[in-house]
C-alpha cells in the first residue's frame, strides 16, 4: 500500500482517487473548496464534477495543504494548466521530501510554450523533484469512476518511474501501458482539445459524420507534424494518447471541449461559452499555445489556425469551415509525417 496525494477535487482528479483507492492505497485528495472537501469526507461524494457516483471510504479529503503533504512521496497533480504554477509554488513551500509528481492535466502553456512537465521542472527545486511522470489517454472522468473499461499510457525519462505508476494504478478496469515518448504523450493529449472544440463547432453548425470524419482524420495529421517537429515520436500519434484520445474526446457529449464547441457552432460567443460550462476548457488556451507553436516550428496547421481565428479574432464558426472547404488543392500525403524520414524510429 502507497500514501498518494491527489491535487485538485475536480472530476478527473476524484476518479483517479477511486482507482488508486480501489488498488488499496491509501488516499488524500486535496481541494481548495472547503465544502466541497467536508462533503468528500462526511457523505462520500463530490456531487458538483460526479454527481451520481459514492466514494470509496478510503479517499480522505484535505483543505489543508501542508496536512495533504505529510510523508507523502508522490503526488498526482489534476488541477488545471493555468494553475500548476501557483499549486506547485504553494508546494514547494510546506514539504522538503522529493517528490514523483503524475501530472494528468492536458495542455500548454501560452507564451512560453511549455508543456506541463517542462512547467513543473521550471516550477520546482530539482532538490524537490524526483522524477516526473504524464498519465494520458481516453478517459472520461465519468466512466472511470463507473469503472468501465479504461485504457491509458503513462510516460517519463525513467523507466523506473514510468513502471512503478503503472503498478499504482492498473487494475482490472484501468489499463496502462508504459511509453518513454514523453513530448509524443503531452502533445498529442493537449492538442487534441483542440481538435474537440472544432468538432464541437462542425456538429453544432449541424454538419454531420463526414465533416467530423475529415476534421478528425486532418486534425491528427496537425498534431502528428507539430509533435513530430518539436521531437516527438511519429509512432504514438498513432496510439492511445493520439488517436485513441482525438476519438473518445471529439465524438462524446461528456467532452467538455466538444461541448464548448458545440455552444460556439449554435452562435454562442466565447465569454458565454465559459461562463456556461462553470469548469475549465483546456482548449481554448492551448488553441492560442499551438497557434504560436506553429509559427515558431514553421508548420502547417489550418484547422488550428481557424479555430484561432473563431476563439480569438471574432470570426463567425460557418465562415472559419468555409475557408478550410475553400483552401487550395493539395495532395493528401504530402503534408503528413514521413516516418521513414526520421531516425528516432
Amino acid at each position: 500500500m502507497e500514501k498518494i496525494t491527489i491535487l485538485g477535487a475536480g472530476s478527473w482528479g476524484t476518479a483517479l482517487a477511486i482507482v488508486l483507492a480501489d488498488n488499496g492505497h491509501d488516499v488524500r485528495l486535496w481541494g481548495h473548496r472547503k465544502e466541497l472537501i467536508e462533503e468528500i469526507n462526511k457523505e462520500h461524494k463530490n456531487s458538483k464534477y460526479l454527481p451520481e457516483i459514492n466514494l470509496p471510504k478510503e479517499i480522505n479529503g484535505f483543505h489543508s495543504l501542508e496536512e495533504a503533504l505529510i510523508g507523502i512521496q508522490t503526488i498526482v497533480l489534476a488541477v488545471p494548466t493555468k494553475a500548476i504554477r501557483e499549486v506547485l509554488g504553494q508546494v514547494c513551500k510546506v514539504t522538503n521530501t522529493p517528490l514523483t509528481v503524475i501530472h494528468v492535466s492536458k495542455g500548454i502553456e501560452p507564451d512560453t510554450l511549455l508543456r506541463i512537465s517542462e512547467i513543473i521542472k521550471d516550477e520546482m527545486p530539482e532538490a524537490l523533484l524526483k522524477d516526473v511522470v504524464v498519465l494520458s489517454g481516453p478517459s472520461h472522468a465519468e466512466e472511470v469512476s463507473l469503472r468501465h473499461p479504461t485504457t491509458v499510457t503513462v510516460s517519463s525519462e525513467s523507466m523506473e518511474a514510468s513502471e512503478y505508476i503503472q503498478d499504482l494504478f492498473m487494475n482490472q478496469h484501468f489499463r496502462v501501458y508504459t511509453n518513454p515518448d514523453v513530448i509524443g504523450v503531452e502533445i498529442g493529449g493537449a492538442l487534441k482539445n483542440i481538435i474537440a472544440l472544432a468538432a464541437g463547432i462542425t456538429d453544432g453548425l449541424g454538419y454531420g459524420d463526414n465533416a467530423k470524419a475529415a476534421l478528425i482524420t486532418r486534425g491528427l495529421a496537425e498534431i502528428a507534424r507539430l509533435g513530430s517537429k518539436m521531437g516527438g515520436n511519429p509512432l504514438t500519434f498513432s496510439g492511445l494518447t493520439g488517436i485513441g484520445d482525438l476519438i473518445v474526446t471529439c465524438t462524446s457529449v461528456h467532452s467538455r471541449n466538444w461541448r464548448a464547441g458545440h455552444m460556439l457552432g449554435k452562435g454562442k460567443n466565447l465569454d458565454e461559452v465559459l461562463e456556461s460550462m462553470g469548469m475549465v476548457v483546456e482548449g481554448v488556451r492551448t488553441t492560442k499555445a499551438a497557434y504560436q507553436l506553429a509559427k515558431k516550428y514553421d508548420v502547417k496547421m489550418p484547422i488550428t489556425n481557424a479555430l484561432y481565428d473563431v476563439l480569438f479574432n471574432g470570426v463567425e464558426a460557418k465562415q472559419a469551415v468555409d475557408s478550410l472547404m475553400a483552401r487550395v488543392k493539395t495532395h493528401e500525403m504530402e503534408d503528413l509525417v514521413n516516418i521513414t524520414d526520421l531516425p528516432n524510429l
